[in-house]
């Protein structure tokens, strides 16, 4: 569901990248501030400007816009290639109007960095590559040819050669780095964006489980009465019928409602046991969060134990979705990775509650360990996939899940590796350690206090 989501979203984006309306104000922008500078350079400053083709340039900005508002509906997404070919027009515009205005020499020549930011923003890498390579081009070129800049007493304004070299090498330089930096930061923005998406959607999911649990233990506990009714009328019906057929169908009848009572009953125990109690034993919380991937060839291990003396019992804690979806992710991919044993730790104190699922796998690996919990870590080697193991996406979107909804419970989550050598021979050699700390506080039901059931209400007749 969630790759689905992420397949469509991305087709989208393909097919719709930037919308027109917002290319269209932005150069409105860039036309109001062209023609503030042509406008001031000319009038009060009394530069020598080849006015008629400035006028010239700007216009074909303004054409251009009254065309695509008028052509276009307001909310019409550009494809790629149609963006690029906005931003070429963008910046071979504004090198020409360089070119009339001293080149270089004009400080302006600084807005031939805003199309390729621009494009790093919105396009692909090859996209903005081929941009970024044209406005150096353009920058290079617009360093020896242009139309100088004269006062109106004829003088040249010129900056020094060395200041021009230097005003080059800032914009190459400067090319390079915003466009490096706009595409990076745009890319970890995305990937966020899609990783909580399907955070949110593995909460909804679980949520909604939650929902429907209470429900069909509501609907076992609803139809008990009735369902006990007909069982009784049925079993008098069958000792008063003579007739051997009516008899035959008044214990079919009997029948059929020992068997709804029975899918009642085991629909009302999943209900209550999974998801209509509100607390449960820490103990149980795992068990029952680990139980889907019980059966996927590989030895889970529980040991649950106090570090007090005085608290022997598993506490009481919350059975958040959060919680149990969690736990839930950090198992698969042990169990993911495992050789032949995953092994569920829990301890708790007055004040802290800690689990640590750990495996006999290879462990994390070392190049990637200071970025588990990040989504979409990609590596340059791929895993294999294992048809036994379907549930495997290896882009670290499940240990990114787990990770924010263990926090937005309270919980404190680290990731590391075993000792590959133990000191006793006996003992296991572990691979990934995940470990998660909670306030007690944050998740154990304080004692005295009962949310199982909720409120004992009155039956109103």
């Amino acid at each position: 569901m969630v790759d689905s989501t992420f397949n469509l979203s991305t087709q989208r984006v393909g097919n719709g990248v930037v919308r027109l309306r917002t290319l269209i104000i932005l150069r409105w922008f860039a036309v109001m501030g062209q023609t503030s500078a042509i406008g001031v350079a000319g009038l009060y400053l009394g530069l020598q400007i080849e006015l008629g083709m400035c006028v010239l340039a700007i216009g074909a900005s303004v054409t251009s816009n009254i065309v695509a508002h008028f052509v276009y509906a307001q909310n019409h997404r550009l494809t790629e290639q149609e963006v690029l070919v906005t931003l070429l027009f963008d910046i071979s515009q504004l090198a020409f109007l360089l070119y009339l205005t001293g080149g270089l020499n004009n400080p302006f020549a600084l807005l031939m960095l805003a199309p390729v930011t621009v494009s790093a923003m919105t396009l692909r890498a090859s996209s903005t590559f081929f941009l970024g390579g044209l406005a150096v081009l353009l920058v290079t070129v617009l360093a020896y040819y242009y139309v100088p800049l004269r006062s109106d007493q004829g003088f040249v304004l010129r900056m020094p050669q060395l200041f021009v070299v230097g005003f080059w090498v800032a914009m190459v330089t400067g090319i390079g780095f915003l466009g490096i930096y706009a595409a990076r930061v745009t890319a970890e923005t995305a990937s966020m964006s899609k990783a909580l998406l399907a955070t949110q959607m593995a909460l909804s999911r679980e949520q909604k489980l939650t929902d429907l649990g209470g429900v069909i233990a509501a609907a076992a506990h609803e139809l008990g009465t009735p369902l006990a009714t007909i069982k009784l009328v049925s079993a008098e019906l069958i000792d008063e019928l003579d007739d051997p057929v009516l008899r035959e169908d008044a214990t079919l009848i009997r029948e059929q409602a020992d068997r709804c009572r029975d899918i009642l009953r085991s629909m009302g125990r999943a209900g209550k046991d999974d998801l209509h109690l509100h607390t449960a034993p820490l103990s149980s919380v795992i068990t029952e969060a680990a139980e889907p991937h019980a059966n996927r060839g590989i030895d889970l291990h529980f040991n649950f134990g106090s570090t007090e003396d005085h608290a022997k019992k598993s506490p009481e804690i919350f059975r958040r979705p959060e919680i149990i979806h969690g736990i839930r992710n950090l198992v698969q991919n042990a169990v993911d990775f495992a050789s032949a044993n995953v092994w569920l730790e829990a301890k708790w104190s007055d004040e802290m509650v800690t689990l640590r699922v750990f495996d006999d796998g290879p462990g994390y690996p070392l190049d990637l360990i200071g970025r588990i919990g990040d989504p979409f870590i990609r590596r340059g080697t791929k895993r294999k996939k294992d048809a036994s193991r379907p549930e495997y996406e290896g882009m670290g979107l499940g240990l990114f899940i787990a990770k924010t909804l263990l926090e937005r419970s309270g919980a404190q989550v680290s990731f590391t590796n075993g000792p590959r050598r133990p000191r006793n021979p006996s003992e296991p050699r572990f691979g990934a350690i995940a470990e998660i700390s909670w306030p007690a506080a944050s998740i154990v039901r304080s004692s005295g206090v009962s949310t199982a059931l909720g409120e004992n209400k009155p039956i109103e007749i």
